[in-house]
């Protein structure tokens, strides 16, 4: 996407873009039905839920279909539509009706978010990842807590409380990220040699770290509709698989619920997370590269910070 200053908005005809709309539909269709059936049963998933409850985007928020800045829908009213105006439609349509996103608006509001996204993700892209973190977290998380007091009280954890314990003991513990950080249990934090903070997320984020890159969903799903559904889905399913690999590297045995275990306290499972975990660190380079177009396209447009 070129800049928005500079480039005319690109106009998609309503055939066009609503055949768009209807494979993004179809996608997230696939993804959560799943999850809805569930709900609907009130049955609960240590895994996939995650991913609907910590992330507060919904389903149907998730289906939703946004093109992103600098594109014109022709034969849509922007009637009704947040975030979206009138845009000037082709003098020999069947309907006169045109809408696009409205920038100005959009980053008005938004402007603080869009920096703190953009300085973020700009940081974490520059660095070099550092893996061998075992998803540790998880299991620091549980540290010195019975079966009872755990988040996930109804699975059972693989090696019980006692050698749980052992494992978080017996490992060096360097969790970058505050938002798994936050949750080691009281006697675990002190383990850790790193003391993630949210004013220094910045400066601790780094793009091995499977946390730093599940939030990428979060961070296209805050932009939207900035941010083009397309991509938004893409970063969801990415959210996904890490979270598979998250819980499968945890103390939890999940076995029951289809998941292998990757038993880090093992050297066969520590070999078979790092790989796993390089391949999600190169994924997410190319999300964020994505990402960062999308946020640094509109940047020239950004309000200047107000004192």
């Amino acid at each position: 996407m070129g800049n928005p200053t500079e480039a005319a908005p690109r106009a998609l005809p309503e055939q066009e873009w609503r055949g768009r709309e209807a494979r993004h539909h179809a996608r997230v269709d696939a993804l959560v039905s799943a999850h809805l059936e569930r709900r609907a049963a009130g049955i609960k998933h240590p895994v996939e839920d995650f991913l609907f409850t910590y992330y507060s985007h919904k389903p149907a928020q998730l289906r939703r279909w946004h093109p992103g800045a600098g594109v014109v829908l022709e034969g849509l009213s922007p009637e009704g539509l947040r975030w979206y105006r009138s845009a000037e439609g082709p003098s020999d349509a069947d309907s006169p009706d045109a809408a696009e996103l409205d920038v100005p608006a959009f980053l008005e509001k938004k402007g603080p978010t869009v920096a703190f996204v953009l300085r973020l993700l700009r940081a974490v892209q520059g660095r070099q990842a550092h893996l061998g973190c075992f998803g540790l977290h998880e299991w620091a998380m549980v540290y010195r807590l019975g079966q009872d007091q755990v988040r996930h009280a109804s699975v059972p954890l693989r090696l019980g409380a006692e050698g749980t314990d052992e494992v978080v003991e017996s490992h060096r513990i360097t969790c970058s990220h505050y938002d798994a950080y936050r949750f080691f249990t009281e006697e675990a934090r002190p383990l850790n040699r790193l003391r993630p903070t949210r004013e220094g997320q910045a400066e601790l984020d780094q793009p091995g770290c499977l946390h730093a890159n599940m939030d990428l969903y979060k961070w296209a799903y805050k932009l939207s509709p900035l941010v083009p559904s397309e991509l938004v889905a893409d970063c969801f399913v990415f959210a996904k698989d890490i979270r598979e690999l998250d819980m499968r590297a945890s103390p939890y045995d999940l076995e029951a619920h289809g998941y292998t275990p990757v038993r880090i306290e093992t050297a066969e499972g520590k070999a078979e997370y790092l790989e796993a975990q390089k391949a999600f660190a190169e994924r997410g380079r190319g999300l964020r590269a994505r990402l960062l177009d999308v946020l640094a396209a509109v940047e020239p447009l950004l309000p200047a910070e107000r004192p």
